[in-house]
């Protein structure tokens, strides 16, 4: 029988394209949910985010028992969790994007304007870049070298580098994964990110964290 992987729609996401990449990558019982009772029951759980961190956090909030869910599965159940973009940048404490908005806090951290070094060099950070990952106990076998696709003005400020599971550079280090235990957190978007994406996908399908 076929893991269960809830792909949580809480109307931020880029759903299709994600969908279809995990199916590319080898997932058969992709369901796409905002119901918390399939998320609790899930083997497997992706959580996309496309725009503003506040617009985001507020649209998982405000889906009744959605975050006590994910909650109950990741955290208590210790089930494999994959956030992507800004899905990603919601396991941190805060968000600063429109004013300070808490995020969940599943990894100590904050969610700041990508300020470049060099001011030539332009924001958002779009495009492909290159993913180095870093040692890591736990997530980093998921993510390898290679180059990946962006597309953010924010990134995710870790306040311990153990939490740091790969970095890119845009005018200065960029955070490009985020990991502890069961949770995985990537900037970049494998569903654009062609084979390597679809690699670090199926590294996920058989994660056994």
């Amino acid at each position: 029988m076929a893991d269960t992987l809830a792909l949580v729609d809480y109307g931020a996401g880029n759903l299709r394209s994600v969908a279809n990449a995990l199916k590319a990558a080898g997932a058969e019982g992709v369901v796409v949910t905002a119901d918390p009772s399939v998320v609790r029951t899930a083997d497997r759980i992706v959580l996309p985010g496309v725009g503003a961190f506040r617009h985001c956090i507020g649209a998982l909030a405000g889906v009744p028992g959605l975050i006590d869910a994910l909650e109950e599965r990741v955290l208590v159940g210790a089930a494999p969790f994959l956030g992507i973009c800004v899905g990603m940048q919601l396991l941190a404490d805060r968000g600063v994007e429109h004013g300070v908005t808490n995020g969940l806090g599943w990894i100590g951290g904050e969610v700041r304007a990508i300020e470049p070094a060099d001011p030539t060099i332009k924001v958002p950070h779009m495009g492909w870049n290159d993913v180095a990952p870093m040692p890591h106990p736990g997530g980093a076998e998921l993510v390898e070298p290679g180059e990946a696709y962006f597309l953010h003005s924010y990134h995710f400020v870790a306040e311990e580098g153990a939490h740091i599971a790969a970095m890119s550079d845009h005018g200065g280090g960029i955070v490009a994964a985020v990991a502890r235990d069961n949770i995985l957190g990537v900037q970049f978007h494998p569903e654009k990110s062609q084979g390597y994406g679809l690699a670090m996908l199926t590294r996920f399908l058989e994660w056994k964290p």
